[in-house]
């Protein structure tokens, strides 16, 4: 293998892929990347056999085919501490590669690529959607701060992606929160689903960044495969069957707040300070007309309280919440108005945005409450 390439270039492809190399690994040879170089393209592949990301790019010449394996790190180490400049990459023996620059060269070891192991995609039957970048991003920052750490049922460690014909949700629940990402700009020939677990979610949106364009997703019973632009994550998928999440969303809560969503996040922010840094409670004071907040730690003395002026229908009420996660779905909702529906005080609430932004905004979900004193 001998071929030139932009420094900068072959950096920033490594450090697309390099989130799916292992830390801890029972084959040595993952610790690598594995290069393929064919046609003036080189493939760069990482993974740790759950998890695989492959990107491309154009190389500057190209003298001689082939294919590597060479530490990740290393490599890696080695470019960051480079100025943009063309770099030269070629074997010069069985178990070498030399790495030259304008003013230098080093010396890397390489495995042969024979070792590395088969990469699984998915089968001819894979079902396949096809998604905007910017709404995978928003539907996966939208809900995975919502999923569980469950060694039991490891469903709920995941997304669950609900494809219909019509729309498309993507929900997240550790049973103490349920969130609703739904979107019209994908859907499918059938109905499908799939979950993924959060962390390659998070690793998916973080590569897709700003990413423009469409994401081609393929999916069976065992794997999904994403493509968008030259790069392409395969995963495994979580196996088990997902709850029937939409049994559980309340449809006749009859006390309904409406409310400026940044004053609601504001306010809570302030009051939550003197909550108890273990459980976090806070408590509502429901009345028409008005929402009372009110926090305290007795173990420290401090407590806090405000009240909001806010439209209010139904019986007056009290009513407890964890204020992370509170917090966290408001912090998640783009409405600028939002609408909180309520049983009674021990039952789910419901948070979706107003009916002026019901189009705009996609996000919606539950909340169990907390029992105060």
């Amino acid at each position: 293998m001998k071929f030139n390439v932009s420094s900068t270039e072959l950096l920033k492809a490594l450090m697309d892929v390099s989130k799916a190399i292992p830390s801890k690994t029972a084959l040595p040879i993952l610790e690598n990347f594995l290069f393929v170089l064919n046609g003036g393209i080189l493939e760069i592949t990482a993974s740790d056999q759950d998890l695989t990301l492959k990107t491309s790019i154009e190389v500057d010449s190209t003298e001689e085919e082939g294919k590597i394996t060479t530490p990740a790190r290393t490599i890696t180490d080695l470019l960051k501490a480079l100025p943009d400049q063309p770099i030269s990459i070629k074997t010069v023996n069985d178990r070498s590669i030399e790495c030259a620059w304008s003013s230098g060269k080093s010396t890397l070891p390489y495995i042969s690529a024979d070792d590395y192991p088969e990469i699984k995609t998915v089968g001819e039957d894979a079902a396949k959607v096809t998604i905007p970048a910017g709404t995978l991003i928003d539907g996966i920052a939208g809900t995975v701060y919502a999923t569980a750490d469950d060694e039991i049922r490891p469903a709920m460690n995941g997304i669950f992606f609900d494809i219909d014909t019509t729309s498309t949700t993507l929900v997240a629940s550790d049973s103490h929160k349920l969130i609703c990402y739904t979107t019209a700009d994908v859907n499918a020939a059938e109905k499908a689903s799939f979950i993924l677990h959060k962390k390659p979610a998070s690793v998916l949106r973080s590569i897709l960044g700003k990413e423009d364009g469409e994401v081609q997703i393929a999916f069976d019973q065992s794997t999904v495969e994403f493509q968008f632009g030259s790069s392409t994550m395969i995963c495994r998928l979580v196996v088990g069957k997902y709850p029937k999440y939409r049994e559980v969303i309340p449809q006749s809560n009859a006390n309904v707040l409406k409310i400026d969503r940044s004053v609601l996040l504001n306010t809570l922010k302030r009051v939550s300070v003197c909550a108890n840094k273990a459980s976090n409670h806070v408590k509502f004071d429901l009345n028409p007309g008005s929402l009372e907040i009110s926090a305290q730690d007795l173990g420290f003395d401090i407590a806090a309280y405000e009240r909001i002026n806010c439209y209010y229908s139904g019986d007056s009420l009290t009513i407890g919440f964890k204020s992370t996660f509170l917090l966290a779905i408001l912090s998640n909702m783009s409405c600028s108005t939002l609408v909180m529906k309520f049983a009674d005080a021990r039952r789910a609430a419901l948070i979706l945005p107003s009916e002026e932004e019901a189009e705009e905004e996609k996000i919606c979900g539950i909340i169990m409450p907390i029992m105060i004193s």
